[in-house]
């Protein structure tokens, strides 16, 4: 029975961690500002932390928990969006980008700060990746890389520097 529970803990926090970090996503998704064809909203800043902060799994782990919850309709992507269509929508190769920015923002946890800025910049830019690809299957590749990732960048770059800073600064405690 002891060797249950034991096994048993690091799922059990894996699973708290996840859903957590979903809520957390779910809410920053509301944060948004109305631009088109992509809103602009603190996901990614908390698509970074979860990662840092939660290591590669637990990131993983908290963005996979917010796409299942909004593709069984509960309204957590921007602006409310709920269901499978939100998924394929304009916006879906950003979801997806969301879990590999998540994964790969797990390796900065522990590391120094030029390794972690590093990281989390890598992160970021990795989210646009699929959603710039998924984006010009509506708009042409021209304009998706426009307004999916250059209109972005300013904000890209303030939101990894926040993230940065958070971490560091929650490292210390």
């Amino acid at each position: 029975m002891a060797l249950a529970l034991t096994t048993a803990r690091p799922t059990l926090r894996l699973a708290g961690i996840a859903l957590l970090g979903s809520w957390l996503l779910a809410a920053s998704a509301q944060v948004s500002l109305p631009m088109w064809p992509v809103p602009a909203t603190l996901q990614s800043l908390a698509v970074l932390l979860l990662g840092a902060l939660g290591g590669p799994a637990a990131g993983l782990a908290a963005v996979l928990a917010y796409l299942a919850q909004g593709a069984m309709g509960l309204p957590v992507f921007a602006n409310g969006a709920a269901g499978p269509a939100a998924l394929i929508g304009p916006t879906g190769g950003y979801l997806l980008g969301f879990a590999l920015a998540a994964w790969l923002a797990g390796f900065a946890r522990g590391q120094g700060f030029a390794r972690q800025a590093v990281v989390l910049l890598a992160a970021h830019l990795l989210l646009f990746v699929p959603g710039v690809a998924w984006l010009s299957g509506y708009v042409g590749l021209a304009r998706a890389f426009e307004a999916g990732f250059l209109m972005f960048v300013p904000g890209t770059l303030v939101k990894t520097a926040l993230a940065l800073a958070l971490l560091r600064a929650l490292a210390r405690r």
